[in-house]
């Protein structure tokens, strides 16, 4: 037994000898290598020479002794540095910063543990080791093993191909070290004493970390820079909390154990559960990924984006074109969102009378935004300078007042609101997304203006090839409508000429001279109807009014209100005088169609009531009814949409002719409307007296345009 111990002995020195004399040796042939490593080059070659040296102290005093420990924590400190130093080899700049805390972090514990072993030193108490006192120091060593493992992922794993060629070998050998350590440590802490056999072989680290650094030194690398991936970053961030938070869970629990209490097993389950419930409550919050996220953004990355993942991203939010997806205009907000990390937004888009409004919302239900979302001002402003709107400092009233757009007050006020993004086509803006406050709100920066520039620039031509090739269906839609309208025209022509025939024939072959009379007289007034339905189709598709005329629009709206009285309860409840400047026929025609829509809208006996009054240079005629009603998003994509009707058997272009004859005769049709409560259209059109004043100021307002 004496002489397998003996060769056991002579076996584990001859292995503590080898790595020693081969990590000094290599030591001092890097000495004449210095481009081997860059900036680390010297923090290697101490490293180096510290492992042997370390070896050596084994093969003198024994693997297990105080002096051992104080040069392994030599050692430690000496490739912490080094590791340090790798991080440094892309010009030291802003990417260092979070590296360097973790680092003294790491280097604390080990300076401790030093001072431990000199206490006990000074104590005379090296050589046994009580239970308590033992597993404090595994658990300092794990880790340090642990950290550093750590920091050499996030230091290859974010590498560049070409900076991995510089840091393979050393970082192998780092991983190989800190490995053994790990398991060497791990096993100690469960077992409560150290497993001598690895001990042993521990010291015959030194030949493969030799070996490993001369394959470094005899390549030729470059100096090349370190640009670690976000995701990398993130994920070996999270990692190294989780490690923390694990690390720390042990020492507490191992504390409460060592307190000697009777409650101690207690006090440990408490702890422990303790401890998951939180770590269940606060690591998926979406508030703290976001502030990690911007945390390492802003101290870890040159640029804050990485801009080859949002490109990406922001290509399959646009993309997502299936019938069962979000339409194209709330994946314009997502993609804009984003970006910023924004929980919702709106898209404000100009209407066909050119004001902008809303025209989609995602995830921002609640939002309460005007008729007119954006005035012209405003509207001029953005497409001047392109500007992308930090709401927070224009209401903190930071910004530079040459280049704030005068932003209206309701965007202003909502304090959800967070940033306005302009999409500019060809420098006309096609519409704006409001930006929801993020959970972790930052200020913008020069950075963020840039990306989300170019992203509604992008998204600015999307939405134009989308309107552009709306257009050309409608007007293929028209074109077939028109042509449909045509074969009935050329029908009702013939049947009116046949009956016009028929009633000459008549006058010639009748006997019966009262028979003849009375079919003289239904003949003819046959043939004037259907003339009538012919001059009347022939207006669809031009809804031009030729000329406008004074009109009683109190006359007309009673003359509506008496011809649809006897079908459903219609009331003329307020009827001032207002002269108009409009057509006749035309004006009756909208009224009829808007009386006649609530009407099929209201329940049997709910009245429809009728409203003309004067409104500064407009005469307003109101139609309100108490119906169904309908929803904002129906108001907005369908209800002035040609062909898009909800009647079974209707053409759905109703809607769409009263509101071009309004617009023919200079006015405007608005519709208000809650689902459940009913609607009321109001038809503004200019008064009388009024219409040549407006006439002459649209006129000079085109003058202006065309000389500017």
């Amino acid at each position: 037994m004496e002489l397998v111990h003996g060769i056991a002995s002579t076996l584990a020195s001859a292995m503590w000898v080898i790595g020693a004399i081969s990590c000094l040796s290599v030591a001092g042939w890097l000495h004449r290598r210095r481009q081997s490593f860059g900036p680390a080059h010297a923090a290697v070659i101490a490293a180096a020479a510290l492992t042997g040296l370390w070896a050596g102290t084994g093969v003198l005093t024994g693997i297990a002794s105080a002096a051992t420990a104080l040069t392994e924590s030599a050692r430690n400190l000496a490739w912490l540095f080094a590791l340090y130093r790798l991080f440094a080899i892309d010009g030291r700049h802003a990417a260092m910063r979070p590296v360097r805390p973790m680092v003294l972090a790491l280097a604390f514990v080990e300076l401790l543990l030093a001072s431990v072993w000199v206490w006990l030193m000074l104590q005379g108490q090296q050589g046994s080791l009580q239970a308590g006192m033992f597993k404090t120091l595994t658990m300092f060593h794990l880790l340090v093993a642990i950290g550093a493992l750590v920091l050499l992922h996030n230091l290859y794993g974010g590498a560049s191909s070409l900076a991995r060629r510089t840091l393979l070998w050393p970082c192998t050998a780092m991983a190989l070290i800190w490995t053994v350590d790990l398991n060497l440590y791990a096993i100690g802490y469960l077992t409560g004493t150290t497993p001598m056999v690895l001990a042993a072989v521990r010291g015959m680290l030194g030949l493969p970390t030799a070996t490993l650094l001369l394959l470094s030194g005899l390549g030729h690398g470059s100096n090349p820079r370190f640009r670690p991936s976000r995701t990398v970053a993130f994920q070996s961030v999270s990692l190294l909390m989780i490690g923390g938070y694990l690390v720390a869970l042990v020492a507490a629990s191992q504390w409460l154990a060592l307190s000697g209490s009777d409650y101690a097993a207690w006090l440990q389950l408490a702890f422990v559960t303790a401890a998951a419930i939180a770590s269940m409550i606060v690591l998926p919050s979406r508030r703290l990924r976001g502030w990690l996220r911007v945390t390492l953004a802003k101290h870890l990355f040159q640029h804050r984006y990485d801009y080859r993942s949002e490109w990406l991203r922001f290509t399959r939010t646009i993309a997502e074109n299936s019938g069962d997806r979000a339409s194209l205009e709330e994946r314009v907000i997502r993609a804009v969102a984003d970006i910023t990390d924004s929980p919702g937004g709106l898209l404000l888009t100009p209407s066909e009378a050119g004001l902008f409004e809303l025209a989609a919302s995602w995830e921002w239900p609640m939002v309460q935004v005007p008729g007119e979302a954006l005035g012209a001002e405003s509207v001029r402003a953005i497409e001047a300078r392109a500007y992308v709107a930090d709401l927070d400092e224009l209401r903190a009233g930071r910004c530079d007042p040459a280049i704030q757009p005068p932003l209206p007050d309701w965007l202003l006020a909502e304090p959800r609101a967070w940033a306005l993004v302009p999409l500019l086509h060809f420098e006309r803006l096609v519409g704006a997304v409001v930006l929801a406050r993020p959970l972790h709100a930052r200020p913008l920066d020069w950075e963020d203006f840039d990306l989300l520039r170019v992203a509604g620039q992008q998204l600015a031509s999307y939405l134009a090839e989308h309107s552009g090739q709306a257009a050309l269906a409608e007007a293929a839609r028209f074109d077939d409508f028109h042509r449909r309208i045509a074969f009935v025209m050329h029908d009702i022509k013939n049947l009116a000429s046949q009956m016009g025939l028929l009633a000459r024939n008549a006058e010639q072959h009748a006997e019966n001279p009262e028979f003849r009379a009375d079919m003289l007289v239904t003949l003819r007034n046959s043939a004037d109807k259907l003339n009538a339905l012919l001059a009347r189709l022939s207006r669809y598709g031009a809804p031009a009014i030729a000329t406008l005329a004074p009109v009683r629009a109190d006359d007309v709206a009673q003359g509506v209100v008496e011809q649809l009285r006897s079908r459903h309860p219609v009331t003329l409840v307020e009827r001032e005088t207002v002269e108009v400047a409009a057509a006749r026929g035309s004006l009756e025609q909208v009224l009829l169609h808007l009386v006649q829509n609530a009407i099929d809208a209201s329940p049997a006996n709910a009245p429809v009531f009728v409203r003309v009054a004067s409104e500064g240079l407009h005469g307003l005629i109101e139609v309100t009814d108490s119906g169904t009603g309908m929803s904002p998003e129906f108001v907005r994509s369908r209800l002035f949409k040609p062909f898009d009707s909800t009647k079974q058997g209707g053409f759905g272009i109703g809607a769409y002719e009263a509101r071009e004859l309004v617009r023919a005769m200079q006015g405007r049709l608005d519709v208000e409307s809650r689902e459940g409560l009913g609607t009321r259209f109001t038809v503004r059109l200019p008064r009388a007296d009024a219409a040549q004043l407006i006439k002459h100021l649209a006129a000079d307002a085109g003058d202006e345009k065309r000389v500017a």
